[in-house]
C-alpha cells in the first residue's frame, strides 16, 4: 500500500536536523491469506520532526510499528531506525501487574529528572510507588509516556499517545512531546485529525 496521502505541515520545517532516525524503503507486507497491508511503502523520518499515520481500522497503522520494532518482518524492503521507545495505546497492558511503576520504569531507564517530568505532566510523583492496576488509565497513559521520555529515544513510536487523556492533560502531554523534538523523531498514530493538523510536519493517510 501507498499513502493515499501525504501532506505537508507549513509552519514547522525550521525544526528538522539531517539525522534520520527512521528510513523505510519499499516494504511489503500483509498477513496470510489477507491482501497486502503494504507494498513498496517508504518513509523516511528525521530528528526535529513529527510525522502522523491517519486511516480506518485494518489499514495496518499498529502494524507498522509492529514492524519497525522487529516484532514482524517484512515479505520484502528494509527499515533501519535509531534507538527507539514506544508509548502504547493500551497502557495496561505494557505494565506487568505485580510490580509498581517505578521498578517497571528503571529497569529499562535512568530516573534522573523524573520528578521534573512529572511535574511538567501533571502527575504526581508518588504516583509510581503504585501497582498499575492501582493507576486510572489517564494516569497510567502519562507514565507509559514518561517512561518512554526516559530512556532517551531517538525515534519514538507513539500509538493514540494521549486517547485516554482529558482535554487539558493531552495538550499539557502534547506540548511536552513536542519539546523532545530538538533531540527525536516522532512518528505517531492517531484517529485525531485536529491534533494530527497542530503538531504534524507531514501526515500520512493510509487507505
Amino acid at each position: 500500500m501507498k499513502p493515499a496521502s501525504n501532506t505537508q505541515h507549513p509552519t514547522l520545517n525550521t525544526r528538522h536536523t539531517k539525522e534520520v532516525v527512521l528510513d523505510i524503503r519499499d516494504l511489503t507486507f500483509g498477513y496470510s491469506g489477507e491482501k497486502l497491508l503494504y507494498e513498496g511503502f517508504s518513509l523516511t523520518l528525521k530528528a526535529g520532526e513529527i510525522v502522523t499515520i491517519l486511516g480506518p481500522s485494518g489499514s495496518g497503522k499498529s502494524t507498522l510499528f509492529e514492524l519497525i520494532a522487529g516484532n514482524l518482518k517484512p515479505f520484502a524492503g528494509t527499515i533501519e531506525k535509531a534507538t527507539f521507545s514506544q508509548i502504547f495505546q493500551d497502557p495496561y497492558s505494557s505494565f506487568h501487574p505485580t510490580y509498581t511503576v517505578e521498578n517497571q520504569i528503571a529497569d529499562v531507564a535512568e530516573l534522573a529528572g523524573v520528578e521534573r517530568l512529572c511535574e511538567q505532566m501533571g502527575f504526581e510523583y508518588n504516583l509510581l510507588q503504585k501497582l498499575p492496576h492501582e493507576l486510572s488509565g489517564g494516569q497510567l497513559q502519562r507514565a507509559s509516556i514518561l517512561r518512554a521520555l526516559l530512556m532517551k529515544p531517538k525515534l519514538l513510536l507513539a500509538d493514540e499517545p494521549t486517547s485516554a487523556l482529558d482535554n487539558l492533560i493531552q495538550l499539557d502531554v502534547m506540548k511536552l512531546l513536542l519539546k523532545t523534538l530538538d533531540r527525536v523523531g516522532i512518528l505517531m498514530i492517531t484517529h485525531d485529525r485536529d491534533l494530527a493538523r497542530w503538531c504534524s510536519d507531514r501526515i500520512v493517510t493510509l487507505a
